[in-house]
C-alpha cells in the first residue's frame, strides 16, 4: 500500500499486483497496478485555472527531464529518476470511481483538467485505456474537461472527443516545446516526435475540437532561440492553434537534481549559467517576461489563420442535451 499525500492529490493507493510486457514498447517499463482511494482532486488556491483534476497514471514513460510531477514518485518510496520513467502506477479502478464521484450529490459539475500532472496518453494508456475510459464517463456525465498531453495516441480518441463536444465543454492543448531535433532527443527521449505532436494540434482543430499549444518548458541556452522558437510558433499557426504560450523551465527541489545531472551529462557548459540563473524554483520574473515579449513579436509578424469552423456535430450542440448524450453514446457503444 502506497499513502502519500502530495499537495493535490490526496488519498491511499492499494497495491494489486506489477506487470511487465515483453513487447518493445514496453520494455523495461514495470506497471504497477493499484486500486485508489479517489479520482478528483482537488486544487488548493486559485493560482490555476482549474479547481479540480484527474490524473489516472503515476510517473511518466515520456521520460522529460524537466518534468515538476517527478518530485510525486518520492511520496510512494520511489526515486524521481530513473522510478518515475520505468515505474509506472496506473490505477485501475479509476473509472469506476469517477462514476461514482460524479453522481455524487456534493459534485456540481465543474470542469476538471487532465494532463497537469503525468501524461495521460502516455504509453501506458496504449495497453490500459483508462483516459478513454474516463472520457467515456465524462461524456455520460456531460462533465467539462480539458486534456494537457505530448501523446499523440489522443487522436485514438478523436471520435470519443468530438462525442464528449456534442454535449460539453472540451478543451485540448499540446506541449511543444521545440523542433530542435538535438533537443527533442535529448530533453524528452519517450515522447512522440514533435512535428507528430503539431500534426496532432492541426487534426483536433480541423476536427472541432479547441487545441493550444504550450512552448514547454522553454530551456534557456538549449531551446530558446529566436528561431527555434520561431519555427515552432509558425507551425501552431497554421495549425490553428486556439492559443499559444510559452513557459520557461522551473526547477523545484528534487526535479532541480535530476534536471542539473542531466545538464551535467549533456551540457556541461550550461551548468555554472543555470546555478547562477536558478537560485530557486524560477528564473528571474524578467526572463519569462522577455520569453513572452519575445513569442508575441513572433507572432507579430506571422499571418493569421482563421480558425476553422466548427463541425456539424458541434454547431448543433445546443439541441436538447441528454438526447444529444445518448445518441453519442450509442453510437461510440458506450450503452
Amino acid at each position: 500500500m502506497f499513502d502519500y499525500t502530495p499537495g493535490m492529490e490526496n488519498g491511499k493507493l492499494f497495491e494489486l499486483r506489477r506487470r511487465t510486457f515483453d513487447t518493445p514498447h514496453f520494455r523495461g517499463i514495470e506497471f504497477i497496478e493499484v486500486e485508489s482511494k479517489s479520482i478528483i482532486n482537488h486544487v488548493p488556491g486559485n493560482y490555476l485555472p482549474f479547481n479540480w483534476t484527474i490524473n489516472p497514471y503515476r510517473g511518466c514513460s515520456h521520460a522529460c527531464k524537466m518534468c515538476f510531477a517527478r518530485s510525486t514518485h518520492t511520496y510512494m518510496d520511489m526515486n524521481a529518476g530513473s522510478d518515475f520513467e520505468t515505474k509506472i502506477v496506473v490505477k485501475v479502478n479509476a473509472p469506476e470511481l469517477l462514476r461514482k464521484e460524479l453522481r455524487a450529490k456534493r459534485w456540481k459539475g465543474e470542469g476538471i483538467a487532465m494532463g497537469t500532472a503525468t501524461d495521460p496518453y502516455q504509453r501506458a494508456e496504449g495497453k490500459y485505456k483508462i483516459t478513454r475510459r474516463i472520457i467515456e464517463t465524462l461524456i455520460e456525465y456531460r462533465n467539462p474537461f480539458s486534456i494537457l498531453t505530448k501523446g499523440t495516441l489522443i487522436l485514438r480518441d478523436l471520435e470519443l472527443l468530438q462525442a464528449a463536444a456534442s454535449v460539453t465543454t472540451v478543451s485540448t492543448a499540446f506541449s511543444i516545446a521545440t523542433f530542435d531535433e538535438e533537443a527533442w532527443r535529448k530533453a524528452e527521449p519517450g515522447t512522440p516526435h514533435p512535428r507528430k505532436r503539431m500534426e496532432a494540434v492541426k487534426k483536433l482543430n480541423e476536427a472541432g475540437i479547441p487545441c493550444g499549444v504550450l512552448i514547454a518548458a522553454v530551456l534557456p541556452e538549449i531551446n530558446d532561440g529566436k528561431e527555434q522558437l520561431r519555427e515552432v510558433v509558425a507551425a501552431a499557426v497554421d495549425a490553428g492553434a486556439t492559443h499559444i504560450y510559452p513557459i520557461l523551465l522551473h526547477l523545484r527541489p528534487i526535479v532541480r537534481e535530476v534536471y542539473m545531472e542531466w545538464l551535467k551529462e549533456q551540457y556541461p557548459q550550461l551548468v555554472s549559467s543555470y546555478e547562477e540563473m536558478y537560485t530557486g524554483s524560477y528564473a528571474a520574473k524578467d526572463k519569462q517576461a522577455a520569453l513572452s515579449k519575445k513569442v508575441e513579436d513572433i507572432l507579430a509578424t506571422l499571418p493569421q489563420k482563421k480558425r476553422p469552423a466548427p463541425s456539424p456535430r458541434l454547431r448543433d450542440a445546443h439541441r436538447p442535451r441528454v438526447e444529444k448524450a445518448r445518441l453519442a453514446a450509442e453510437q461510440l457503444k458506450l450503452v
